[in-house]
């Protein structure tokens, strides 16, 4: 028997065949969603919402809410929400499946808005360092408490230092959200691993990134500063075939892999954090143990503070892992959430 830290994913835009960026999600189906996430380790979770009109977000935070309120499991694992744009970058093979019609400069009135209307708070914003207004965006959003992280972004260096300065701390899903012909050295990716106050996440499903090139980074980020997430979509512990995300239709295929029908670039992912963890180790990377502190110890201290900030509490959670590094159990603050029969 092994025993680890419950897993906690920053990145989750759905799981189980439910989309969190479903304006009309109900409580029943998000209790669902956080059963399963359970079954794979996972104790707490910022659910994620993808870039869209003020509108649409407005009418999803709602939902998302409010089932986060009236779901049994909602109080214990739902600190807060992650919102992922729109201030990213529109540019092709930068926005990913994100629309580009959406997209804005940094705007904190936006994000207090949408607050406002909240009963958990918004613990995390992904932004475009390189955008106009960047800097004064994350000074803003750190005296909030909300944690900021750097993604679907052409950010350079100075760019990538600026922000840190500002007080971002988190790279999301690094290696993503750019496109491919960069320059040799001074692009995003090399920018926010040469940057060594900024954490990363990375997406360990040999897809996002492969898995050599994981390997790499993390020699370069070191463990100490690195975190595995999914950016599960509603396709995640759930079989092949066509899902809803966002207002969009997307594609688990056989391999794993989430696309739009027809498109090229990837569309969130169909990892399990469980899985994740197993990746990283069976590749090779470091222990079975080692890889677990990334995807529970890690994401924790990297929200501890903000969650404190808005009185969220991040209860302490423990997974039962099986020989074969398959969950057993996992327990949150004395209570079980899943079982194996």
């Amino acid at each position: 028997m092994i025993v680890t830290g419950g897993l906690f994913d920053l990145q989750a835009n759905g799981f189980a065949g439910v989309d969190f960026n479903d304006a009309t999600l109900s409580a029943d189906n998000f209790q669902h969603a956080l059963e399963a996430m359970a079954a794979t380790g996972v104790v707490q979770c910022l659910p994620t919402l993808i870039t869209a009109t003020e509108a649409e977000l407005g009418a999803r935070f709602a939902a998302l809410d409010m089932a986060a309120a009236q779901a049994p499991f909602g109080a214990k694992m739902v600190p807060g929400y992650h919102l992922e744009g729109p201030f990213l970058n529109p540019a092709p093979g930068f926005r990913g499946c994100h629309p580009a019609e959406a997209m804005i400069t940094p705007d904190i009135a936006l994000v207090d808005r949408l607050q406002g209307r909240l009963q958990k708070p918004i613990l995390l914003v992904t932004i475009a360092p390189e955008l106009p207004g960047a800097e004064g965006f994350i000074r803003a959003a750190r005296e909030r408490g909300i944690v900021v992280a750097l993604g679907h972004s052409d950010a350079r260096l100075d760019d990538v230092k600026r922000a840190v300065a500002a007080g971002a701390t988190l790279a999301t899903h690094l290696g993503n959200g750019v496109a491919h012909q960069q320059h040799k050295f001074d692009n995003p990716i090399f920018s926010q691993l040469a940057e060594d106050r900024l954490i990363a996440c990375f997406i360990a499903d040999g897809i996002h990134v492969a898995p050599h090139a994981l390997g790499v980074m993390l020699r370069a980020k070191t463990r100490a500063r690195s975190i595995l997430v999914t950016d599960a979509v509603a396709g995640a512990a759930a079989p092949p075939g066509l899902y809803p995300f966002a207002a969009m239709q997307v594609e688990r295929g056989a391999d794993g892999a989430v696309r739009e029908p027809g498109a090229p670039h990837l569309a969130g992912s169909a990892l399990t954090l469980d899985q994740a963890v197993r990746n990283v180790a069976a590749w090779g990377f470091c222990s079975f143990q080692e890889a677990a502190l990334m995807a529970s110890v890690h994401p924790r201290a990297a929200m501890v503070d903000a969650a404190a900030r808005h009185g969220a509490v991040l209860l302490e959670g423990e997974v039962r892992w099986s020989d074969d590094q398959r969950v057993v159990e996992t327990t949150l603050a004395g209570e079980t959430l899943y079982a194996a029969s």
